[in-house]
């Protein structure tokens, strides 16, 4: 009998790991509450990097993410993954050039451009610096396109996606032995909570503490352009990406900021900044703004595991999403199928003390 599997939530890591389980092998039934697609992902920035200021054993596993979106890409051909690396100048000149030295160090694809050959990548851009870095092997997705075409892969295999299907609590004294919907008792040999913003709540339901933050992100999105990107750009508070549809998608940095209360203001600032730092982009308007809230274990880091060592329990949940549901979603499902732990994923057990 093939191994019943929930999987509660249905943004870019629950699809990631519903098409993995599928693939496995694994009688998968997905539940999510609102609309396919998730809520923080659709709120993504949508960059798939190994950057930033992250300790070595972190940028390994997002590094390995990177090379799972490869593989998951060739093997879903509608996911689409847009390979336009990533050019960086968000930091002070010091700090860019150590942080630049580490990662080439580290192995990571990482170097220096000149300010024409920054103009030769980017000819629209405005008021460049003298230099900045290209991460050469990093890219974008469209987040919601990207969990559906996923979604909709793992239904070929035989998964069944229901939406508006919230649920209420997890089932079972000791082992988790499914979860309690609308509809009544949904039972499964495995429930694996990828359910973001939600996941506190839900694990505190069968009496487990995991403590999460969920800070702000606020996007601002033009109405469509032609081509005036042609890829990711970093700089001093104020992150660019053309969308697939020719929307620039703006933050203040790849997150988003808090809109302390004002959203419209700091979404018009940002289009007004983009309009001042594309050629071709002056007039072009706001037209819709995103705030999200990023589901973030309190120290930071993913919590991916069997929290308190709870049969028939499992959970993701990490900030960086859009770079690691692909990785993510195989691990899982080798852990949930097999019994087998990936050893990238040992610093990031649910049970450190950091979020009980």
């Amino acid at each position: 009998m093939p191994k019943r599997v929930i999987v509660i939530g249905s943004g870019i890591i629950g699809a990631s790991a519903a098409w993995h389980l599928a693939k496995g092998g694994a009688d998968v039934t997905v539940l999510e509450a609102g609309e396919t697609g998730g809520l923080a992902t659709r709120n993504s920035w949508a960059w798939i990097n190994a950057s930033w200021g992250n300790p070595e054993p972190y940028f390994r596993l997002r590094q390995h993410a990177i090379a799972e979106w490869h593989r998951l890409a060739a093997e879903i051909p509608a996911l689409a993954v847009n390979w336009c690396g990533g050019l960086i100048w968000d930091l002070p000149e010091a700090e860019l050039a150590a942080y630049a030295e580490q990662r080439r160090a580290w192995g990571h694809p990482i170097r220096r451009l000149t300010r024409a050959e920054i103009l030769q990548r980017e000819p629209n851009l405005r008021d460049v610096p003298e230099h900045a870095f290209l991460a050469e092997e990093e890219g974008v997705l469209e987040p919601l396109a990207t969990s559906q075409a996923l979604l909709a892969a793992a239904t070929a295999l035989g998964a069944e996606v229901l939406s508006g299907a919230p649920v209420k609590w997890l089932e079972g004294e000791g082992r988790v032995t499914g979860v309690m919907t609308n509809d009544g008792v949904i039972h499964a040999d495995e429930t694996l909570v990828t359910a973001g913003v939600h996941t506190e709540a839900l694990l505190a339901s069968a009496g487990i503490t995991l403590k999460l933050t969920a800070p702000a992100g606020l996007l601002a999105h033009s109405k469509p352009a032609p081509k005036l990107l042609n890829g990711l750009v970093m700089t001093p508070g104020l992150h660019i990406r053309q969308t697939a549809e020719g929307r620039i998608v703006a933050g203040t940095d790849f997150a988003g900021a808090d809109p302390e209360g004002d959203a419209e203001a700091l979404a018009a600032s940002l289009q007004h900044k983009v309009e001042a730092m594309v050629t071709g982009a002056e007039g072009l308007g706001l037209d819709f703004l995103t705030a999200g809230h990023r589901p973030t274990p309190a120290d930071g880091f993913p919590a991916i595991g069997r929290p308190r060592g709870r049969a028939g329990l499992y959970t993701i949940v990490t900030h960086s999403g859009v770079t690691l549901a692909a990785a993510l979603g195989r691990f899982a499902a080798e852990e949930l199928l097999t019994g087998r732990r990936d050893a990238l994923l040992d610093p990031y057990h649910p049970d450190r003390p950091a979020l009980s």
